[in-house]
């Protein structure tokens, strides 16, 4: 029977064997099919790019558009076409782009298929989704595709982050700055530790509660800007139909009513001319907010201008919202239609919301102001208004003229907003609010930035990166000293010597490894802790200024890193007996280059790999590493330590019983092998071994000899009176 089974996930949560990205691996078995390469199936083909005519687009080993689509022709395996369909499946969905590979384990039939996973549930979804479709290919039968990409998009806008907060966090990977989902929802970690900061869409932690408050509160925020002589409509907070009328005559007519703390423009009325529409007006105000406000009507369209770090990001102008009469179709009808348009509808990715009139009341009473209801059939040619100001389309930054960009600027200010959306009305942006009776008639927090991601007309605006630069310095990167250390031996006790000498050096170290889950000098979990979870937890710390993690093969297999990029990578040794046949690794060979070399991958430009120069193994990791690398290694007179020190490069060795630091010809004995507890006056090869590992890497990490001696010659006996003060207490 010809099937693809799915064998196993493997939820690859951060950098792994395959990629720097989040990915999701499966293995499958695809039985008889190893037999029926994709050229062998009568059909299949054509029947695969009908229904994904957007195959095209795949490059795949070709490197060039069709690729993917040739070697469907030429014959590939189910293994690498589900790679390909899932990516696709997952594009058409409204996650884009993506890495995918496929490679044949020597089980036969048995193949790894991993994608790139922006979010595991949905990549899951994806991937049982193209194996139908698949299938369905295979076995020339129906398939409903609409309905699967129905389903994905649902699980995309649900589960994924909204296009705000991508933005932001693109705008952050851009910078290399590293992010963190920290919800379900759209609150995010950009950096690692005492370095992070935290968004909420377009909220950071620099957003004051107060001002938040202040922004809801449409009367209180109107007052303070008022006060501090920023142009405000006049107006006031009333109580009744029959106070908004009076105070819609004090004012003098048109007015504006609207809720006090409603937003996104939910029961404002515009351009109220008479007793019956306010006192109307009033009654719908007051179902979207605790109060109702009455303001002079200011003539203009409005305009939002997204103020960030008291600096104009982006700008955008309202338009009113029309129909247009055919002299067939009803009112309701030729809302249908306008409705269909593919820009508006209710998710988030949506860059108009739809006019449901049992939404806009303001839209009801524009129809009955022009004598109109849903079953009119307006006549052709004629304009029907909807919405004064329903539509943000334009992009209008570039024509915001400098006096109106700080008045906003300082409005913002005013309320206490580092990212605001400032509402103004005018007639022309482009000249000063004083000359035109302009006003600013709202300031709201958190603002949507799809208006300027995907404006109707003019260029997109770069906001992400702009509240990005605004939270972290030109040159910061939200990163704190990360140190992975990977090998076969003597990974817990590397990890946790270098966390005691960057402890001493003064920092507040995070540690996960083998021993437990570690925050300074507190344990705060037992038993093994060399996994993603614990690490996750290490870069959520925000008291942390330098963290430590152990990463064993199975780890890095299963679950990936738990962060992007590393100051420091050691890898300590490979036994020449390693293997993971359970994992398809079959050899130490395979552990080196397609396992540990994973933690000399991360290593940043201004870091380094510390490698041992006595395993072969290890030393042809330098090759892979893009910063410095440290040698270290119990044999002085090597080829591999002499080559490197005459570079003038670094390296950390024994000799005569000496611990020595090497840069090119200048030397630095750090201790003797008799003053260090750990490796009982250099008898244990292997714990001497241990200790160069970690004085390369706090060497690499810049801390001085003094605090590195301190460290390794402490460690052993703190250890020692800790055990022995234990023993006592038990005793007594």
């Amino acid at each position: 029977m010809k099937n693809i089974e799915f064998l196993r996930f493997l939820p690859l949560k951060g950098p792994n064997i395959w990629t720097y990205r989040s990915a999701l691996e499966v293995w499958i078995d695809i039985g008889e099919l190893e037999d029926f390469p994709s050229n062998t199936i009568p059909g299949f083909t054509e029947r695969l790019t009908t229904w994904l005519p957007t195959l095209i687009e795949h490059r795949c080993s070709y490197e060039v558009r069709g690729g993917f689509v040739k070697r469907l022709e030429e014959g590939t395996w189910p293994g690498h076409i589900l790679e390909h369909v899932t990516l696709e499946l997952q594009n058409l969905a409204g996650l884009p782009g993506g890495f995918g590979k496929a490679r044949e384990t020597n089980v036969r039939g048995v193949y790894k298929v991993v994608v790139r996973a922006r979010h595991e549930t949905v990549t899951r979804a994806a991937l049982y989704a193209a194996r139908d479709l698949v299938m369905a290919a295979i076995e020339n039968q129906p398939y409903d595709l609409e309905a699967t990409l129905s389903k994905l998009r649902r699980m995309v806008d649900k589960l994924c982050l909204g296009p705000s907060t991508a933005c932001i966090v693109d705008a952050a990977d851009e910078r290399r700055i590293p992010t963190i989902r920290l919800s379900e929802g759209n609150l995010v970690q950009l950096g690692h530790g005492c370095k992070s900061r935290r968004i909420w869409t377009a909220e950071s932690d620099d957003t004051g509660a107060i001002a938040e408050g202040i922004s809801r509160d449409k009367d209180l925020t109107k007052s303070l800007l008022e006060t501090c002589g920023v142009p405000v409509p006049e107006g006031r907070l009333v109580e009744s139909p029959e106070d908004a009328w009076d105070a819609a005559e004090d004012i003098g007519l048109p007015v504006v009513v609207k809720p006090c703390d409603a937003n996104h423009g939910r029961g404002v009325f515009i351009d109220l001319n008479t007793r019956e529409e306010i006192e109307t007006a009033y009654k719908a105000a007051l179902e979207e907010g605790s109060g109702v406000l009455v303001e002079r009507f200011v003539p203009g369209l409005e305009h939002r201008l997204l103020i960030v770090g008291g600096k104009l990001a982006a700008a955008a102008r309202g338009e009113p919202i029309f129909i247009v009469g055919d002299g067939k179709s009803t009112v309701q009808q030729l809302l249908d239609e306008l409705n269909s348009d593919p820009r508006r509808g209710l998710l988030e990715e949506h860059l108009l919301d739809p006019v449901l009139l049992e939404r806009e009341p303001a839209a009801v009473l524009e129809l009955q102001r022009q004598n109109l209801s849903t079953e009119s059939v307006p006549a052709a040619g004629r304009r029907i208004l909807l919405l004064r100001n329903g539509n943000v389309s334009s992009d209008i930054t570039d024509k915001v003229h400098p006096s109106v960009a700080a008045a906003a600027s300082l409005a913002a200010r005013i309320v206490g907003l580092d990212i605001a959306g400032v509402d103004i009305v005018a007639e022309d942006i482009s000249r000063p609010l004083a000359d035109q009776g302009g006003a600013i008639v709202e300031v709201n927090a958190g603002p949507g930035l799809l208006m300027h991601l995907k404006p109707s007309e003019g260029e997109p605006r770069p906001v992400g990166e702009a509240i990005v630069n605004n939270l972290f310095g030109e040159e910061e990167t939200g990163r704190i000293p990360v140190v992975g250390v990977t090998g076969t031996h003597g990974k817990t006790t590397i990890s946790r010597l270098v966390a005691r000498i960057i402890h001493l050096s003064g920092k507040h170290v995070g540690l996960a490894c083998g021993d437990g889950l570690y925050f300074g000098e507190r344990q705060v979990e037992r038993g093994n802790r060399a996994n993603w979870d614990a690490a996750h937890r290490v870069l959520l710390n925000r008291a942390v200024e330098a963290a430590v993690f152990e990463n064993g093969s199975v780890s890095i297999l299963s679950e990936g890193l738990a962060y992007d990029r590393c100051l420091v990578g050691v890898v300590a040794n490979i036994d020449p007996d390693d293997s993971l046949p359970e994992y398809y690794i079959e050899n130490a060979e395979q552990i080196a280059t397609k396992v540990k070399r994973t933690q000399v991958d991360l290593v940043l430009p201004e870091g380094a790999a510390v490698l041992n120069a006595d395993d072969p193994l290890v030393a042809d990791m330098a090759q892979l590493c893009d910063g410095e690398v440290i040698f270290f290694g119990m044999e002085p007179h090597s080829e591999l330590l002499a080559a490197h020190l005459k570079e003038g490069k670094r390296a950390v060795f024994l000799r005569g019983g000496d611990l020595i630091q090497a840069e090119g010809e200048r030397e630095c004995k750090v201790s003797s092998v008799d003053a260090i507890p750990l490796t009982e006056n250099g008898a244990v090869a292997y714990q001497v071994e241990n200790v160069l590992a970690a004085v390369g890497a706090a060497w690499a990490l810049g801390i001085s000899p003094e605090v590195i001696r301190a460290g390794i010659e402490l460690f052993g006996t703190e250890q020692a009176e800790q055990q022995g003060l234990k023993f006592k207490t038990q005793a007594a």
